[in-house]
């Protein structure tokens, strides 16, 4: 039997043989570096990836097929409730551990215990802590091979996506991102097919910087719209501006400057205080944000009608910039229109109220931001038959102590 120290220094060579390789190895060959890695400690590893529609696990390696679906599954058991489980396989005892690259989501980990079990080493804290570290590390080398890897794009697009949407996916940050007082959370739909709707997020010390955009149409005019909103935003950051006003002007100026018909879009843009909770907003012809306290909508963060983004007059913009006071544990949930417009086969709204129903139920089964945008995003696809006709932008932020504990697995004391 392994000391704990033995243990240790084991685990600290797997680790290592995996930076090591990882450094000359394609994206495609990630599974079989961490399978021959973790065969010195007795155990087997597959590394697989979830598409962007958080439909399907992909197994990262050069041979295809051995997909598995997020719904109905363990390793989408995991995946969702960013727990390690145990199952059993056509392959033997596993762990499913959930990958994550810093706070997003990026598949699972499935773990072979039947040599390390069958030489009697538990399936216990101090096991699933190591593999947990595994992860993570995996996490992160999976998504720096995707930036220049067309076939682990295709993997995690989860087939084709349109000329728009690819430009947009590429200027967005990760759907995911959290500290130990904030956690910010989002999701497009359809992830293949988005043209105009984008969100966007930045951190500097304890202030984060959001914002939720819906562009006028749905072709490349709409997704270019989009995208220059984001660089002239972020442009403006970036020189140092702070005023929000200001920095939905400098978004008008440079939308507006563009040749063509006009085009604009729909935003919020939002400044949170993570220290203070002190929220600053702008509304941009945009829906009113929903505030959630204590498990409840309890009201929509509303302002001056102000227009699109993109939208210019003589003189100026009477636009004012808009305070909230948060309370520690609230949530902000941003959407855009293809959320609440969505309609079935009969022509009914998914509606506000629905969005507002669906949100509370997630919150009070405690589910992490991740996972409460997924299912959000599934009823409003399921709503419309599984094709939305406009593009749909969920932005969830949890200001809270604990937000970012219910995206990690639960380990009793070693």
């Amino acid at each position: 039997m392994q000391t704990g120290q033995q243990a240790a220094a084991a685990w600290a060579e797997v680790l290592a043989h995996i930076i090591d390789a990882g450094h000359l190895a394609t994206g495609e060959q990630l599974s079989t570096v961490v399978d021959c890695a973790v065969r010195e400690v007795g155990l087997t590893a597959e590394v697989l990836m979830v598409d962007l529609a958080q439909h399907v696990l992909t197994p990262v390696r050069p041979e295809p097929g051995g997909e598995v679906a997020v719904s109905g599954t363990m390793a989408g058991r995991a995946y969702q409730l960013g727990e390690i489980l145990p199952a059993t396989d056509d392959r033997g005892r596993v762990l499913w551990v959930p990958m994550l690259d810093g706070a997003d989501r990026a598949g699972v980990v499935r773990i072979g215990l039947d040599q390390v079990l069958d030489a009697g080493v538990e399936d216990g804290p101090l096991l699933r802590r190591w593999v947990w570290t595994l992860a993570g590390l995996v996490g992160h080398l999976v998504m720096t091979k995707v930036v220049y890897s067309d076939r682990l794009r295709r993997w995690r697009s989860g087939g084709p996506l349109s000329l728009p949407s690819e430009l947009l996916w590429q200027l967005v940050p990760p759907r995911t991102f959290a500290t130990e007082r904030v956690v910010v959370s989002a999701v497009l739909e359809p992830h293949d097919q988005v043209a105009g709707d984008a969100y966007d997020y930045n951190v500097e010390g304890d202030v984060m910087d959001l914002a939720v955009f819906d562009a006028t149409g749905h072709d490349i005019r709409a997704g270019v719209t989009t995208a220059l909103a984001i660089t002239a935003i972020r442009n403006a950051r970036r020189a140092g501006e702070k005023d929000l006003v200001a920095v939905a002007a400098r978004a008008d100026a440079f939308i507006s400057a563009q040749p063509g018909p006009v085009q604009f879009t729909t935003a919020v843009l939002a400044r949170l205080d993570t220290a203070t909770g002190v929220l600053e907003y702008v509304l941009a012809g945009h829906p009113a944000p929903l505030l959630i306290r204590h498990g409840k909508v309890v009201k929509e963060l509303t302002a001056p009608p102000r227009p699109p983004l993109g939208v210019t007059v003589a003189g100026g913009l009477p636009t004012a910039v808009e305070r909230e006071q948060l309370e520690p544990g609230d949530q902000l949930l941003l959407y855009s229109d293809g959320v609440t417009e969505a309609r079935d086969a009969d022509g009914v709204f998914f509606g506000e109220q629905r969005l507002v129903e669906l949100a509370e139920h997630a919150v009070a089964a405690e589910l992490s931001a991740p996972e409460t945008l997924r299912r959000l995003a599934a009823a409003v696809m399921e709503h419309q038959g599984g094709r939305l006709q406009d593009d749909a932008t969920l932005l969830l932020i949890d200001w809270s102590a604990g937000g970012h504990h219910r995206m990690f697995p639960t380990f009793p004391d070693v």
